[in-house]
This record gives structure tokens, C-alpha cells and sequence, in this order.
């Protein structure tokens, strides 16, 4: 009797004890930030590598598809994709490995895609430098490969730039890019950080109809825990550059050993659904006090081709005092635009904008003269900020602005501020880009409430946050509110977070109201059909089902 030995096949990506770093501006050494990370990703497999920002996930990943920047190093270990030591590969070796093996989908889409070459054109190019097609009929296959992906009329959206795309059709475009020569190995850096649930659902569905059609073997970098639960297989947490933890997803995310995952799973709203339950006044909201802001009506269309659906129609909203109010909708749906106009930052068409008892004019004078009791917190703090301005004069300017109040007086409540954040005092000369997304986020909220407003409109203030600085910014929230009675108008697309933190939710959708009640409600009974479905994209129900 013979004995058949069966060799098994290499993998589709492994990493052993990899030490990667970059040199720093006016170093000389290399400073390591991944250190001694060891992984296996089999053909048709999932690996998910989470940790907080900082944690080294973004460089294992370049350093495995060979795009570390030019200041990035690999000190030591190795990386092979298939058969082939890539470990110190040159930029011609990849060459040929570049989207025909490796397929890399970046975090940014806009900043991925020439702003001036048509969508189209970046997609045909890439079909003929890996030969995949000819001049003559690299077009036709361009569309049909954005058809492939999802995009609707792909023969018109070919022409199109990027700004003239939304964030879920860019994504698909870079997807349609990196599986273009049909590689075996997909690299997805954090693809749907800035999507809402619904698009975000529909790009990991393509990615996984993709894998099991071509047995693709995904490395996919995330920074949402509910999201590597749905998606993921095998599961790589790191922290300071580290492997704490690794294994089957379920098991690592469902019963973790290391106190560094513990501590992930409890602060992921979609995985720890009593995140904050301490921390919420259900009695301080919805008092019988006349509401804080009253929209009826509202209208808002901007400037285009004649029959261009509004922006916003006739849109009614009432947000309680005291009140944690919270608009959800997919992208596109008006949220931002109604919090403009109710920040006195947008005209309006039509319609009626009540905020604290006064009414909006429809056109915002060059003077915002309710700035003072409402106050409007960016989605990205860093551009919201002068960056030549250190911390403390961030803080300051609205003081300077508005308040009556000298240099001593001013600084006095800067500092007080600073200790109400949690920040350290000697933050206040360091510039904006000096300092983590966290502390710019608190610093925003600063700027904010430096003078005691009454309302802040809150415009995605965590959707750039791993968990765990989110959760210290939404507790801060909480105590905030607690502390000043302050009303909050919340937009997120996170509704995990929603149904924790929200009082009463409106759901819009093109532009109009379809569904709006208790949080509660909405989220155990929706009513409307689009809110169904933004309820059903919400990833990790199935880590909340199997947990109970």
C-alpha cells in the first residue's frame, strides 16, 4: 500500500516576524513601528488586523504589498506572496506582481484618483498596463468591470470625474481597479471607513462575491471590530506593533484573553450594547421646556439643471431641549445640509428655522449672531482649523470674536477648558498637526462650548476615530450635556452608536423625512422601508445574536 503525499499550497500571503519602521524627518536610523508580526492568509480566506490608530496596521499592510514609502523600511523577517520572497523586492521586481498578484484598495478614494483624467480613463489604464487589454477595446472593458462592481449607467459614469462621483461609487472604482488583472491577493486599507452602512454593505458584499468567485484571499485593515466579526476569518490584533492576539474571528472577538482586546470588544457599540448606558439622563431630555430648534417645511435647492430634485423638501424637525437628537440617513440624504441651515451657515428656499425662540433669516447675514448659543462641530476637525494657529488660539478665537473679555480672561477659560477635556495643559503651543485625531476631536469640541452654548450641532465627530477614542469622546459628550444641559443635533452613520446615544431619531432620504420617533421605537419597530434597511446593514448582529 502506497502512501499518496499531497503537498499543501503555499500561501497566499505569509509574513514571519516582521520588524518594518521609517526613518524619521532628521534621523538617520530607521525607528521601528511593526515589531517581530507574524500572519498566514490562505487562498479564499479573510484575515481582519484591527487596533487603534497607531497600532501598526497600515504599515504591515505596505510593507507586505511593497509600497512603503520612501522613507519606510523592512529591518528584518520576510514576506512572501505565493512561492516568492518579497522581502526586499525592488520597485522593478514588483513591477509584474503589481495588480496581477497584488490588488491594493486604498482608505481615500479621492485622493487615490487624479482629480483631472476621467474615472474611465484610470480604469482603462490600468487594463492596458497589465495587459489585460488592448487600446481598442480597453473602454469597452472598462465598463463592463464598473458594471461588475455595481456602478449604475457605467457607459455614462466612464466619463465622469471624481468629484462627480459619491464616496461609494469612487470606492468601487478603486475595487474595479485592483481586481482588474485578476489578482489573488486583496489588500483593503480601512475601504469603507467613510461610508455609511448601506454603501458600506454593498462594497464588502461585492469584495466577497469577488473572493468566492476567484478565491481571492482578502487582508482587510479595519478599525471596526463589528465589521471584521461579519466579514473576517481569521482575526490579527495589534497594539504599539504587536500581535496581542490572534485566531478564528469568533473566537478571538467573542471570548478575548488579552486585556488590550477586552478592552476593544467592550468600547465597539455594535458588539458592547450597554456601552453607555450608565452615562445616559433619560430623565434629563425631551422636559417639558418649549424645543430648542423647530424646522417646518424646510426646503433647500441649489443652483443646476432645471428639474434637479431639491436638496431638501419639505422637511419638518422638532429637537427637544436638553435633548440628544439624531438625524441618520445614507449619503446624500440632506443630513448635513439641514445642520447647515440650522447652524445659520446655509440659506434655505422655503420653510420656517426656529432655533431657541428666534427665527432664521432664509438667507445667513455675513455675521452669524446666534453663534453663541449654537455652535457647529466639523466631521474633520484638522480642516476646520487654521492650521498656522496653535491649540490655544483655536480654542480662543471664538472668545475673541464674541466675548467682551481681555488676554488674561481668555486664557483663564482656555485652560479651564483644556482641563474639562482631559487635555494636558502643554498642548496649547503645539500646532493642530502636532497632535492625535483624538485630541484635535476634543480640541473642535473646545473651540465649541468655549462659549457656553446652549446647542452643538455635531456633524460625524467620531466617523475618523477607532473605538476606543471614540468611546472617550462620547462619554466626554455625555458628561458635557449631563453637566450644561446641553442639546445635541447628532449626525452619524454608526447606528450602533445612534441606538445607544439618541433620544429621538429622524431618518432622511433624499432629501425628506420618512421616519422620525423615539430611538427605541425606531430601532425595534422601524416603520418605513428605507429605515428597515439601513437597520439591516448595521454589522455585528450577529455577534449580538449569538451573545445572547
Amino acid at each position: 500500500m502506497s502512501i499518496q503525499i499531497v503537498e499543501r499550497a503555499p500561501a497566499a500571503l505569509s509574513v514571519r516576524e516582521l520588524v518594518a519602521g521609517y526613518v524619521r524627518p532628521g534621523g538617520s536610523a530607521p525607528e521601528a513601528v511593526v515589531h517581530g508580526v507574524s500572519l498566514e492568509l490562505e487562498r479564499g480566506q479573510t484575515l481582519a488586523l484591527v487596533g487603534q490608530s497607531g497600532s501598526g496596521k497600515s504599515t504591515l499592510a505596505l510593507a507586505a504589498a511593497g509600497l512603503l514609502p520612501a522613507n519606510g523600511r523592512v529591518l528584518s523577517g520576510s514576506v512572501h506572496i505565493g512561492e516568492q520572497h518579497v522581502t526586499h523586492y525592488s520597485r522593478r521586481q514588483w513591477l509584474p506582481l503589481r495588480g496581477r498578484v497584488v490588488g491594493f484598495v486604498p482608505q481615500d478614494p479621492l485622493s487615490s484618483l487624479d482629480p483631472l483624467q476621467r474615472v474611465g480613463d484610470q480604469l482603462a489604464q490600468a487594463l492596458r498596463l497589465h495587459r489585460v487589454a488592448e487600446r481598442y477595446d480597453a473602454r469597452s472593458q472598462a465598463v463592463a468591470l464598473l458594471e461588475r462592481v455595481g456602478i449604475d449607467q457605467p457607459e455614462r459614469r466612464y466619463d465622469a470625474y471624481p468629484h462627480e462621483l459619491s464616496g461609494g461609487q469612487l470606492q468601487r472604482v478603486l475595487i474595479a481597479i485592483a481586481i482588474s488583472a485578476n489578482p489573488s491577493l486583496l489588500i483593503a486599507d480601512e475601504p469603507t471607513s467613510a461610508l455609511d452602512v448601506t454603501v458600506q454593505q454593498t462594497v464588502l458584499d461585492l469584495i466577497g462575491d469577488l473572493q468566492r468567485e476567484r478565491e481571492l484571499a482578502v487582508l482587510f485593515i479595519t478599525h471596526d471590530l463589528a465589521l471584521a466579526h461579519d466579514r473576517a476569518d481569521e482575526l490579527v490584533v495589534l497594539r504599539g506593533g504587536r500581535a496581542v492576539e490572534k485566531g478564528p474571528v469568533q473566537q478571538v472577538l467573542e471570548a478575548p484573553r488579552d486585556a488590550y482586546t477586552i478592552k476593544l470588544v467592550s468600547d465597539a457599540p455594535a458588539l458592547a450594547p450597554s456601552r453607555y448606558a450608565a452615562l445616559r439622563k433619560p430623565g434629563l431630555a425631551l422636559v417639558a421646556e418649549p424645543p430648542a430648534i423647530v424646522v417646518e417645511g424646510l426646503g433647500k435647492h441649489y443652483p443646476g439643471a432645471p428639474g434637479q430634485s431639491p436638496a431638501l423638501d419639505a422637511v419638518d424637525l422638532d429637537v427637544a431641549s436638553g435633548s440628544i437628537h439624531a438625524l441618520v440617513g445614507e449619503s446624500g440624504s440632506g443630513k448635513t445640509t439641514l445642520a447647515r441651515i440650522v447652524s445659520g451657515l446655509l440659506g434655505y428656499s422655503k420653510g420656517r428655522v426656529n432655533v431657541l425662540g428666534r427665527t432664521l433669516p432664509s438667507e445667513p447675514p455675513a455675521s452669524n449672531h446666534h453663534a453663541a448659543a449654537l455652535q457647529y462641530v466639523y466631521q474633520n476637525a484638522l480642516a476646520a482649523m487654521d492650521p498656522r494657529y496653535t491649540v490655544g488660539q483655536v480654542i480662543e478665537e471664538p472668545l475673541r470674536i464674541h466675548a467682551p473679555l481681555n488676554g488674561v480672561q481668555r486664557l483663564d477659560l482656555v485652560r479651564d477648558m483644556l482641563d474639562q477635556l482631559a487635555l494636558p495643559a502643554d498642548i496649547l503651543d503645539r500646532r493642530p498637526r502636532e497632535i492625535s485625531g483624538g485630541q484635535r476631536q476634543r480640541v473642535a469640541l473646545g473651540r465649541a462650548l468655549v462659549l457656553q452654548p446652549r446647542i452643538l450641532v455635531l456633524d460625524e465627530p467620531t466617523s475618523a476615530l477607532d473605538v476606543s477614542v471614540q468611546a472617550q469622546l462620547i462619554e466626554l459628550l455625555l458628561k458635557l450635556q449631563a453637566r450644561y444641559r446641553l442639546t445635541y443635533l447628532f449626525i452619524s452613520h454608526d447606528l450602533s452608536l445612534v441606538r445607544q446615544i439618541a433620544d429621538e431619531v429622524s431618518v432622511l432620504a433624499g432629501g425628506r423625512r420618512v421616519e422620525t420617533g423615539r430611538a427605541q421605537q425606531i430601532f425595534h419597530a422601524p416603520a418605513h422601508a428605507y429605515t428597515q434597511r439601513l437597520i439591516g446593514a448595521i454589522p455585528g448582529q450577529g455577534a449580538l445574536r449569538s451573545a445572547a
